[in-house]
């Protein structure tokens, strides 16, 4: 059963270019800090000889041309009929091997492609000609490998459009030489991809190569790193390089201590090999002194792990037209946020289903409209809100902007629009001299009203649980369940495959520009025996794929915001983790020809469910609620 991952952003004209080897020119540099190709890149002429980029760039096309001459060979064994199917996955694997080497700049280079090329065997819906495109790229050759071919000739063709992706990767890297923000953003990226995508079993899901692949990703780095800036760091950092290259040789040589991938301690790796490898390598970029880290897109180039507070930038999922807040716009927020005069009548707030005393949540199955009904939908909790691409359960809002004004608009809720600025707010004279500070005056519409709230929601961060301390090494207060818990939640249960670490929502690593939505088949009560007629992100385009999906959520707080599900249908974390436990909606019986979980049962026992659940406790982490920042700062 596929999982379906939704792109809204590709033109469907693209993959009919990619089987020729070709791709539009047109699809690079989605975002800031993803891919920098607006300029010509300069030629390793540009640097003196301690900067050896053009080696860089050699030894990156290399391993893509061998992973596509490794295909080639597999289309050949696969056309003579004769060839052991083991044979076959020999070859692939070492073709993936290839891959992984040439990923992290390939893939940096042209997002959409690099994530074609290794992402999940998902059909993809286009938005511009509204089609279904069917799976395609390694993943999907795997699956093939693995499973059989779902008709004659599949394979084949599978492989020869996995040989267009790459060779267009091949073209990007042929064309654009290595700098140093294009080099060490691509590094980043790609010990991204090993800490939330191949240890978890993203990756790899039908063959669980990840942790060979994670291990040849991490010698791919040190071997760039060699060719581009271990000269200069011997020289000037000698103890950072023996640091550096010790910790990377200690991680590969875990990864491949011969563990079962299902028994896999993924706990340790983080915590004992990777994140101090991780650390080094971030001193090892400031020590370089060849690039200030500024524009990464979703990461703070600074810190020293994934799992620290400010590891990601709010910033790069804020529109384009919101994304410099500044304090007074955060200010002039939180006032709103709780204004009750932003309604219609006058009686409702955002405060009114996102209170800070229940995790910005408000702990019911449905928040009361404006005349005191129920609404559609259960109350997600804003924090960490910021780290997606859709909002609202059902996806159907881009940025939280575009969200804000719906609540505005929606005539069950503030029903005061978004073109008339209301004077009731004024009656707080304090007003004028936020808004004058926020945005230079007072407005006549609603604009900087939502842009104030979406700044304030924007800090509503929480990445600081007893977890992420833990997992950085600064405490050792884990139990021994939990420690399980967090392993089952990346390995066997498959958890961190749709919530992907860190942040553990839908949002997808390592370039964050799109959110996952699911099928999942959610109950209509917790009796379990129908499923919701919810029918979900359907109603954006009437597409049977869509029927009944969601948006994934975060597990961080999960504790603090019960009920569950887009329908509020479970009480407990135990009720959810069985629900997934028994394989989703089509565990229960029902009918669901587009489900998207990637498992039929998890088989997990009643002690597996309870570490999971103990797990998920250790991501409580809220931000202060005003009256506690009250109490911290009187002047406030």
């Amino acid at each position: 059963m596929y999982r379906l991952l939704l792109y809204l952003t590709l033109p469907a004209c693209a993959f009919l270019l990619w089987g020729c080897g070709e791709g539009p020119s047109s699809l690079h540099g989605t975002a800031a800090g993803v891919a920098d190709l607006s300029v010509p890149a300069p030629t390793t002429d540009n640097f003196s000889d301690e900067y050896p980029w053009g080696g860089a760039q050699a030894y990156y096309a290399r391993q893509m041309e061998t992973a596509i001459r490794l295909l080639d060979s597999m289309a050949v064994l696969h056309a003579s009929k004769t060839t052991d199917s083991a044979v076959l996955r020999s070859v692939f694997r070492e073709a993936r091997r290839a891959f992984k080497r040439a990923e992290a700049y390939g893939s940096y280079l042209n997002p959409e492609i690099g994530h074609r090329a290794n992402g999940p065997a998902l059909p993809v819906f286009t938005d511009d000609s509204q089609r279904v495109l069917q799976p395609l790229g390694l993943q999907k050759v795997e699956e093939t490998l693995f499973e059989g071919e779902t008709y004659p000739g599949a394979l084949y063709q599978e492989i020869r459009i996995t040989r267009g992706l790459l060779r267009n990767l091949l073209g990007y890297i042929r064309k654009h030489p290595p700098t140093p923000k294009r080099y060490f953003i691509s590094q980043h990226q790609q010990l991204m991809r090993v800490a939330s995508l191949s240890i978890t079993g993203f990756d790899t899901p039908v063959s669980l190569w990840g942790l060979d692949e994670a291990a040849v990703s991490l010698e791919s780095m040190l071997q760039v790193y060699e060719i581009v800036l271990q000269r200069q760091i011997r020289q000037t950092e000698p103890g950072l390089d023996d640091r550096f290259v010790s910790a990377l040789q200690d991680a590969v040589a875990y990864l491949r201590s011969g563990r079962d991938f299902m028994a896999f301690n993924r706990y340790e790796f983080l915590r004992d090999r990777f994140n101090p490898m991780m650390r080094a390598w971030v001193a090892i970029r400031k020590a370089s002194g060849l690039w200030d880290g500024e524009e990464a897109g979703p990461f703070n180039m600074d810190a020293p792990t994934f799992f620290e507070p400010d590891s990601f930038n709010a910033s790069f999922f804020m529109p384009v037209n919101n994304s410099r807040i500044t304090d007074a716009q955060v200010l002039l927020g939180e006032k709103l946020f709780y204004d009750p005069n932003l309604s219609k009548s006058g009686t409702m707030s955002c405060a009114s289903c996102h209170l800070p005393e229940q995790a910005w949540a408000d702990g019911r199955v449905a928040s009361p409209d404006n005349v005191g009904l129920p609404l559609e939908r259960n109350t997600p909790t804003l924090v960490n809100s910021i780290f997606q691409q859709a909002f609202f359960w059902d996806g159907r809002s881009d940025d939280i902007m575009a969200q804000i004004r719906s609540v505005f608009t929606n005539e069950k809720e503030f029903d005061s629009g978004v073109h008339t600025f209301s004077d009731a707010i004024l009656q707080d004279t304090s007003y004028i001299r936020l808004f004058e500070e926020a945005y230079s005056g007072v407005p006549t519409r609603n604009r900087e009203v939502i842009k104030a709230l979406s700044a304030y929601i924007s800090t509503l961060t929480g990445m600081d649980s007893r977890f992420d301390r833990n997992i950085r090494g600064e405490e050792t207060t884990l139990t021994e369940s939990e420690i399980r818990g967090f392993n089952l939640f990346s390995g066997k249960a498959l958890c961190a495959t749709c919530h992907f670490l860190p942040l553990t929502n839908g949002t997808v690593p390592p370039f964050f520009l799109e959110t996952e939505k699911e099928v999942i088949g959610v109950p209509e009560t917790a009796a379990n025996a129908a499923w919701d007629a919810d029918p979900g992100f359907y109603t954006q385009f009437e597409e049977p794929i869509h029927l009944g999906m969601f948006k994934t959520p975060t597990v961080r707080n999960a504790a603090q915001t019960a009920p569950y599900m887009h329908n509020g249908v479970y009480a407990t974390l135990e009720q959810v983790i069985e629900f997934y436990n028994l394989g989703g909606g089509t565990g229960l019986g029902f009918d669901l020809e587009h489900q998207t979980l990637p498992f039929d049962e998890l088989q997990l026992t009643a002690r597996e469910i309870s570490d999971l659940t103990a797990f998920i406790r250790t991501l409580d982490d809220l931000p202060p609620s005003p009256d506690a920042k009250q109490k911290q700062s009187p002047n406030l």
